[in-house]
């Protein structure tokens, strides 16, 4: 059994400001006994790549930099596994990247967006470099644990390679806004759990800024495709329990789901 934590938060203007409320997320997460607690996408600063124009270098962080630092101290201290989202500079290149920290506060691995929105139709300019990495499982102590970033789960491709590695869950960090159609992601969702046989959580940015308004809704669905959680449109913690073993059973009793038989 697993204990999830999602952290639905609203970003402040300044990466102190958002970091603060990270570390108190976590404080909060590890007394209500989670085992892993994940966050929305690019959680340390306000969503540039929805602006236009400006600089975004300036929320660029590194993974030996000060606030993973900070965040990997917390992970060590409270003894929890915790998956950040950031805008993450590696090698002189920008990425969209979560990263899986261990509760002894060691970085188990990067996860990074792989298929990045084109900028003519999304943003005036490209702010994220493509994975060098691919999709990435972590084996955790309490599950296997994939990592599918926003604009991926689009993708079907995404889920199926973290499960083809053994995933049981896979956790998505977004950015959804109220205009977009948050019921055909729902159906988004449940179709890839179903069709995958795993648990998928989404966890998602809440709040007002400037012109964007993010939704919230965070979600979790079981691999039969039922909604085992959805929050509202406000700030919160979630914590919820998994019994894994319920993905485990349904990939190996599903009929479609003979690895084997995937293309490689």
């Amino acid at each position: 059994m697993m204990k999830l934590a999602m952290a639905q938060m609203r970003m402040g203007p300044t990466v102190e400001e958002n970091l603060e409320k990270t570390l108190q997320r976590m404080e909060r997460a590890a007394e209500l006994d989670a085992d892993l607690l994940f966050f929305p996408e690019v959680q340390l600063s306000p969503f540039f790549a929805a602006q236009k124009g400006g600089d975004a270098s300036q929320w660029l962080v590194r993974a030996d930099g000060p606030e993973i630092t900070a965040i990997r101290e917390k992970a060590r201290e409270l003894g929890i596994c915790v998956s950040p989202n950031v805008y993450l500079e590696e090698n002189g290149m920008p990425y969209d990247a979560s990263l899986m920290i261990g509760a002894d506060g060691e970085i188990l691995g990067v996860s990074k967006m792989v298929h990045i929105p084109q900028a003519e139709n999304f943003w005036e300019q490209d702010y994220y470099t493509p994975s060098d990495t691919g999709f990435r499982v972590y084996d955790l102590p309490c599950g296997r644990v994939g990592i599918v970033i926003c604009f991926d789960r689009h993708i079907p491709d995404g889920v199926r390679n973290c499960v083809r590695q053994g995933a049981e869950l896979v956790i998505i960090p977004t950015a959804n806004l109220t205009i977009e159609n948050l019921g055909l992601f729902e159906i988004e969702l449940r179709g890839l759990a179903v069709q995958n046989r795993c648990f998928v959580a989404m966890c998602n940015r809440v709040g007002q800024e400037g012109e964007l308004c993010f939704a919230g809704h965070s979600i979790l669905v079981a691999p039969d495709s039922r909604i085992e959680f959805k929050a509202g449109g406000l700030e919160g913690l979630y914590v919820m329990d998994l019994n894994l073993e319920e993905a485990r059973k349904a990939q190996a009793d599903s009929c479609w789901f003979d690895h084997d038989l995937l293309p490689r």
